[in-house]
This record gives structure tokens, sequence and C-alpha cells, in this order.
């Protein structure tokens, strides 16, 4: 079916609508510094904060086959999309903010506990969504636009984070804990609200081909036989999971900083303006990048700044640690209150950020013909799901039991190793041609 070039206009922008704004409400409550931090108020424990991540990836990765097989029977993906996004994936932190500012002080492990759910469930809410919306998008934004609407929503989003980064230092230390924290999350859930007009406007249309929801057995059967027989697919799978363990460090640099320089509310607002600040900046050019010499390239740039990122945290965290001369020795590099070389480190690890969300998405629909995109979607991020969701508690362990160095050591070998295997053994999957794993499904054509 042929889409008008109004058509395509529209849903570009009104799909760029949603996705800033949702990427601006997301970077009000960072995963990688405001929520970090706020468990690290409630609990002492190194372990706990590394299960933000954890939790997270569990709920966003491992629903997503649940809805795979149903996705590919639905003609029209948005409704689902609509409801699943709104009530699971953004009422979520409308009920933090309640939780945080009424039980943080009175009940700190009650906190604690639904803070961890709401992130959970929140994630979860995304995930199911996801395989229906990424088919969707695939349909309304043709494949040499979707790296460029990726790199500037996701860019235009953090770009407006700056903005709104300094207003989370802002709050922070200008009103009193807990309600500094609630506060935050009351914005984040009315941002995301706001983007969530912009899906509501998309003018989707009735997908050419769909495949009847195959039985469980026979559905999981197909999902093997797509591992076994596609191997550049596979082959993309080892070197992502290689990378993901590699940024099981994410998450702490924060915490780090934070332990290591008693950096106050600015300085954990200055971390998120970098943070955000240079997605915004490297997001659009990834999305360029993309769209000209495929998805891989980006992914493999995202594996280069994976690697540096723990690497900085080792030379000016080693540093820091060799005692009063090395103490004095990174004092020397300050901005304000916070070390030159922990703003270098979130500029490496918001180089990557950008890279990798600009491509992990949509390099999957270039290795899966369309009637099967939903179901390279969903099995994509379950098979990634056991890394994303055991790196950041490894390192939260690691952390805890031999300190942040060594876990940042691990870190920067295993990304390392990612990093070949991406450079080295995948192809770009635009450079071939997707073929149907099985052909005995029955398949439906729109008439």
């Amino acid at each position: 079916m042929e889409r008008s070039n109004g058509d395509t206009n529209w849903n570009f922008s009104v799909n760029l609508w949603d996705i800033a704004f949702i990427t601006l409400g997301l970077s009000i409550i960072s995963r990688e510094t405001v929520i970090p931090v706020l468990l690290s108020q409630l609990t002492d424990s190194k372990l706990v904060i590394g299960l933000v991540p954890a939790l997270w990836s569990l709920g966003f990765y491992l629903p997503q086959l649940l809805t795979a097989n149903w996705a590919e029977s639905m003609p029209y993906k948005k409704p689902f999309v609509m409801i699943v996004s709104s009530f699971c994936e953004r009422l979520p932190y409308f009920l933090i903010g309640i939780i945080v500012l009424f039980f943080a002080l009175s009940a700190p492990s009650m906190a604690l506990v639904a803070i961890l759910a709401g992130v959970a469930l929140s994630s979860s809410g995304a995930g199911l969504a996801t395989p229906a919306w990424l088919d969707m998008i695939a349909k309304v934004i043709p494949v040499r636009r979707r790296g460029i609407w990726f790199g500037l929503g996701h860019g235009l989003g953090q770009l407006m984070g700056v903005v709104g980064a300094y207003f989370v230092g802002q709050i922070l230390v200008s009103r009193a804990f807990p309600t500094n924290y609630a506060l935050l999350f009351f914005l984040a859930f009315t941002i995301m609200m706001i983007s969530w007009g912009g899906l509501a406007l998309t003018r989707e249309p009735v997908s050419e081909v769909t495949k009847k929801a195959a039985p469980l057995l026979h559905y999981l059967g197909r999902i093997k036989r797509v591992l076994k027989q596609d191997a550049n697919y596979r082959r993309y799978l080892i070197s992502k999971s290689m990378v993901n363990l590699g940024g099981m460090s994410a998450g702490f640099f924060a915490v780090f900083g934070t332990e290591m320089f008693s950096l106050d509310g600015r300085g954990v607002g200055l971390l998120t303006a970098v943070l955000v600040g240079t997605q915004s900046v490297l997001n659009p050019t990834c999305g360029l990048l993309a769209d000209r010499v495929g998805h891989k390239t980006v992914l493999a740039a995202a594996a280069f700044f994976v690697v540096l990122a723990p690497l900085s945290a080792l030379v000016y965290g080693g540093t820091g640690a060799a005692g009063p001369e090395g103490t004095a020795l990174a004092s020397a590099f300050v901005s304000g209150t916070v070390p030159i070389g922990l703003l270098l480190t979130f500029v490496f690890l918001g180089t990557y950020l950008a890279a990798d969300h600009t491509s992990s998405l949509p390099i999957i629909l270039e290795f899966s013909p369309p009637e099967d995109r939903p179901t390279y979607v969903g099995l994509t991020n379950t098979v990634l799901a056991p890394i994303l969701i055991g790196a950041p508690i490894l390192g939260g362990w690691l952390a805890g039991a031999a300190g942040y160095l060594v876990m940042f050591s691990a870190a920067l070998v295993v990304g390392t190793v990612g990093l070949i295997l991406t450079v080295f053994w995948v192809r770009e999957p635009r450079r071939t041609t997707p073929k149907r794993v099985e052909e005995d499904q029955p398949v439906r054509t729109a008439s």
C-alpha cells in the first residue's frame, strides 16, 4: 500500500512529537542519575541500586514475545499501543511520585520497593507495546528516514532535557526531601502524557500482510528456526550481548562520583545535563549516519564508547583513590564540585546511549521481512534480556564485593570483546536480503 507524501510527513512529525517528549520525560527522572541517587538515600545497598537498570531491562525485554505473535495478526497496531502505553508505561511514574511524597521518610523500605515495582511495571508496559509499536513505525516511516527520525526525536527530547536538567538540579536543592523527588516524577508523568498525544495522531494504514496468530508450540518452533537459519542475525545477538554486558557500569558512574567527590544536587543536575546534552547533539548525527551507511556502523560506534566510559572512570578514579596526592591532583580538574574526569565519563556514556538508542531498534527491522517484524523485534529483545538484566546486577555485586574500579575494569574488558565482534563479525543487514524462515504459516494480504 503506497503512502502519500502528506501522510508520511504527518506521521514523521507527530511521531517525532511522541518520541521527543517521552525522551524528555524520561530524562527528568534519569535511570542513570536521578533514580540511583534517590535510591541511595533510601538504602546503602549497591546491589539494590543495580536493580534499577536490571528491572527496567527485565520489564522491557522479556514480555515482548508474549505480544509479538499476536501483533503479527493485528491489521492496526495503534489502538493496542495507545492503551498499553498510557496505563502501563506512563501512569506508574505518577504513582511513584505519590509513594515518594508520602512514604520516603516514614517508610523508606516501602518506598524503595514501590519505586522498583513502578520501574518494572512501566518498563513492562513499554515492552508489551514495543513489537506492535515498532511494526507501526515501519509502516508509516520509510526505511531511509527511520535513522534520522529516531535520532532527531531523541535529540530534540535530550536538547529539551538539557534545560530540564537545570530545573532538576534547582528542584533537588531548593525543595526538601522527599518533595523534590516527588515533583520530578509528577513533572515527568505530565510530559510523557504530552508525548502520548503525538502517538494518538498517527495515521496508520492497514497492514498489507498479516498472519494468523500461531499456536504457542508452532510459534516457538518458528523462533528456533529463526535462530538456527539466520546466521548474521545470530551473530548480531551474540555481539550485542557482549556490548550490553560491557554496559554494566552505566548506572554506577553518578553514585561513584557522589561517594568519591561528595556531589550535591547541583552536581547531579550538571551530570544529567552533560548526559542529555551529549545525546541531544549526537542523536541526529547518529541518525543521519545510520540512514547513509547503515545501523551496524552506528552500533559499532556505540560499542567503542561503552569501552571509553569505564576506561575514563578508571583513570580519574584511580587518581582520586591514590591518597592525598592523588586527591589533590583530581581536585585540580574540577568544574564547580564536579571533576572534569567525571564529566568526560558522562560525555562518553551519553555518546554510547545516543548511538545505541538510535540504531538498536531500527536495525532489527532490516534483518526481517515485513510479515515477521514483530517476531524479530520480540525475539531480539527477549534474547538480550538476560544480559541486560544480569549486567547491572553483576556490576552492583562487583562494586560491593571488590570495589568500583574492579567493576569498571570488568566492563572495559567485556565491552572490548563486544566491539571487536561487532566490527569484524556482523554484516550490515541492509546489504543482505531478508528471507522468510518458514513458508507454511497462513498469510493474509490486505484487500
